[in-house]
């Protein structure tokens, strides 16, 4: 009798081999897919520090004037809390797509500000990415705003 393996052996030894590649290779696309996001999410978080820089809760007086912020740039906000410093063009291209919007969503419910203890519930927001094609991406946060006592 000669030694050494079958034919069925090789192929069932070669069906093994595929499928344990080919789960490495689906969790190395998968990993470097979740290293790609956590990057979005890691500007994201960082647009949203730069709005709370621009437009501080402690600075808000007048729920109804000062409280929701329109959609604004990424970019805008840096200018407005950083004064003459200057993004670099690195910068400048990272933080291009992403907007901030800060809204109260209760402002117009006074039962609800009331059974709240007079706080109001704000929401932030940032967008980045295309939204026109479908490739808009958000993240946002609530907190909650007390008017100060006067």
């Amino acid at each position: 009798m000669r030694g050494g393996f079958t034919l069925l052996e090789v192929l069932i030894a070669s069906i093994i081999l595929g499928v344990g590649l080919m789960s490495i290779i689906v969790s190395m696309t998968q990993a470097q897919q979740m290293m790609i996001s956590s990057t979005y999410l890691e500007t994201a978080q960082e647009v949203m520090d730069f709005g709370d820089m621009a437009y501080p809760l402690s600075d808000v007086q007048d729920p109804e004037k000062d409280l929701d912020v329109r959609e604004t740039k990424a970019t805008e906000l840096w200018e407005k809390f950083a004064g003459n410093e200057r993004l670099s063009s690195g910068q400048y291209e990272k933080y291009r797509t992403y907007t901030w919007e800060r809204e109260a969503l209760n402002r117009n419910d006074e039962d609800e500000i009331k059974r709240l203890g007079g706080l109001y519930t704000v929401r932030v927001t940032v967008r980045w990415g295309d939204r026109r094609r479908g490739n808009g991406e958000e993240e946002s946060y609530v907190t909650f705003w007390r008017k100060p006592a006067q």
